[in-house]
């Protein structure tokens, strides 16, 4: 069984919503994660077609799912912005699924009434990742979905019998490369992930390898020592025909002003 799950349902960088749904959740239930339920595990979800749910998400992560940032990116706030958790239940509006822009302006609008988020944009100078095409070329097969399909992207963890992790799993269906550089960033690694590689069009690949204690907020513990799945920077070359190209670039920060923690109901 998965212990950890980070999803990207579909995406889009402009920050525009079909008049089909409103910026607003239609009820939406926020509680603290009690410390005995914490596992480690975190997770943003629709459960069904208008039910969403974070899972155990500091106001950090939820802020950086919100604006598509790494978590590092996100500065300045109370202490507990990015140690309380939260669990967070809400009742989308609406006749069909909403995509994953559409999630994310809803959360971004409950972040400004519920927990009071005023903020401000700085360039700021980070170590971050390029993707970009590996010497050997890609390695990617163009999408079989229709065109106006969601596109699909999963990390998920998998336990070793022996215990810590055995290995992560990313499926992508139907996924442009600006959206792999962006679950990448949000999801598995420690800083901003840009996309490089000049690579248009739709793709789907399935992305296997041995996390380490630098990926998903480096809380995982140790997997068995003679396992022979790739680390994630050889899966994507080896896999993808991708490469990530540690250097320092400026990234757009967000720089909390106000934030409160929310009332539970």
């Amino acid at each position: 069984m998965p212990i950890y799950q980070s999803t990207l349902g579909s995406f889009a960088f402009l920050l525009l919503v079909s008049g089909l749904f409103a910026r607003t959740f239609e009820v939406a239930t926020i509680r603290p994660t009690p410390l005995a339920e914490y596992k480690g595990g975190h997770y943003l979800r629709m459960q069904s077609a208008h039910r969403f749910q974070a899972k155990a998400y500091t106001a950090n992560g939820l802020i950086a799912a919100a604006y598509n940032l790494t978590p590092r990116a996100v500065l300045g706030g109370p202490s507990w912005t990015d140690s309380d958790r939260f669990e967070i239940v809400a009742v989308t509006p609406g006749q069909t699924r909403p995509t994953q822009d559409e999630q994310m302006a809803m959360l971004r609008k409950l972040l400004t009434d519920r927990f009071g988020l005023t903020f401000h944009r700085e360039k700021k100078e980070f170590s971050i990742y390029e993707l970009t095409v590996a010497k050997t070329g890609p390695k990617l097969v163009p999408s079989t979905a229709p065109p106006d399909q969601s596109p699909t992207l999963t990390s998920t963890l998998y336990p070793a019998a022996s215990g810590g992790i055995d290995k992560a799993v990313m499926p992508a269906r139907n996924a442009t490369m600006a959206q792999f550089a962006s679950i990448l960033q949000r999801g598995a690694l420690d800083r901003p992930v840009v996309d490089s590689t000049g690579i248009s069009g739709r793709f789907d690949f399935d992305l296997e390898w041995t996390p380490d204690e630098t990926q998903f907020g480096g809380n995982l513990p140790p997997g068995p020592p003679d396992n022979a799945k790739p680390s994630l920077y050889a899966a994507i070359e080896q896999q993808l025909g991708l490469r990530l190209r540690a250097t320092k670039g400026p990234v757009e920060a967000l720089v909390i002003d106000h934030l409160e923690k929310p009332t539970e109901n």
